[in-house]
């Protein structure tokens, strides 16, 4: 107690910001020790994720109205009906525990959704192009991917305020930026499909069609995936590629496989396999840049990246690979100049290990691999 209360004095300024001063420090401390200071800065962790997540809602709806708005253009029927299916399809996984067979599994699988996926589209835009309508489709697949984004962030922050949750809630606010950063890349990526300008994705395909050259005559050998032959200082190549320049990347896997199989059975087996993809970099390392390695370079999921694995090792040919790195916004947007540059590089990569690990005569099987959207 103040020394002046109880002498029974008259209290002096000193004496009232004291006695003001210990009041507080003890409403602070019962304060602090029932948890309102944490409370308060779950309030505010909350305020800043509902303000990023009304943008993400914002982007998705945006998204999707673009879409509509581009189908509507070229003829579209039946427009919300179908981007009401197509934002929310979805793939159950194969069962993994049995892990016989899954690969055939998972191949069948993705066929069904995506044989499904162009049906829709094509009953929706009968009197558009096969060009315009994978436009179309790519765009309503950024549409979904955007709505899953902001679902799955609205739906962790409700699930924290009902547990509260406050690890959860916090961990969430630091990974907000990280989210809004991969959302606005999906953004830009869906104007870049629209317009149909070859994105960083479409590397592989341009080394392709750079080792094939300008006169070579392509012809179709499996689903959206063609190849062409070319001369290399004595070396007979193959180059296969997505047909382009709808978006798609093509069964390559599949048509390698097919490719070789044709070869050997003519008693032509290839000296040489040699993958061209784009790869996502480290943060630090130079958009651009190139690598080379062992093994089939390709973004799969399993299905086609196997096939390239299994037709090798059957038939005992190396299995090379080289690599674009570049960023994943990079990757889905449109091409850089820097990209451009790695295309070259990548090309005289190429030329460099078929000189480096073949001898004229020899036959070698190069394929592009990626999205050859605006890539013809």
């Amino acid at each position: 107690m103040p020394t002046w209360l109880q002498a029974g004095g008259e209290a002096t300024l000193p004496d009232w910001i004291s006695a003001i001063s210990q009041l507080l420090f003890l409403v602070i401390f019962v304060l602090l020790f029932l948890g309102v200071n944490q409370r308060f800065q779950i309030y505010m962790w909350k305020g800043g994720i509902k303000a990023k997540l009304a943008i993400l809602e914002a982007m998705a709806r945006d998204a999707r109205e673009r879409t509509r708005r581009f189908m509507l253009e070229n003829r579209g029927r039946n427009v919300d009906d179908v981007l009401t299916r197509v934002i929310d399809f979805f793939v159950i996984p194969p069962v993994d525990v049995e892990p016989i067979d899954i690969i055939r599994r998972m191949d069948h699988l993705f066929s069904v959704r995506r044989l499904r996926l162009r049906h829709l589209f094509q009953s929706a835009m009968p009197e558009a192009d096969e060009y315009v309508r994978s436009r179309a489709e790519t765009a309503g697949e950024i549409a979904g991917a955007l709505n899953f984004i902001y679902k799955y962030v609205r739906h962790l922050l409700i699930l924290g305020e009902k547990t509260r949750n406050w690890i959860l809630i916090m961990q969430l606010q630091l990974a907000m930026h990280q989210i809004l950063r991969i959302a606005e890349t999906l953004r830009r990526a869906m104007d870049d499909f629209l317009k149909g300008a070859p994105v960083g994705d479409g590397a592989g395909p341009m080394v392709a069609l750079e080792l094939a050259g300008p006169d070579a005559e392509w012809r179709e050998v499996e689903e959206e995936t063609v190849a062409a032959e070319a001369d290399f200082e004595g070396r007979r190549l193959v180059v296969v590629k997505a047909k382009g320049p709808a978006s798609s990347v093509g069964r390559p896997g599949l048509a390698v496989e097919k490719i070789v199989r044709d070869l050997v059975a003519r008693g032509e087996k290839p000296a040489l396999i040699v993958t061209v993809d784009a790869a996502l970099k480290l943060e630090g390392e130079e958009s651009g840049s190139i690598a080379e390695g062992v093994g089939a370079a390709i973004g799969d999921p399993g299905p086609e990246k196997i096939r390239f694995e299994r037709i090798s090792a059957e038939y005992g040919i190396p299995l090379r690979a080289v690599v674009i790195k570049m960023a994943m916004e990079e990757a889905i947007t449109a091409m850089t100049k820097e990209i451009y540059e790695g295309v070259r590089r990548a090309v005289e990569r190429v030329k460099e290990i078929i000189r480096r690990e073949t001898r004229p005569g020899d036959l070698v099987v190069v394929a592009g691999i990626g999205n050859t959207v605006g890539v013809a």
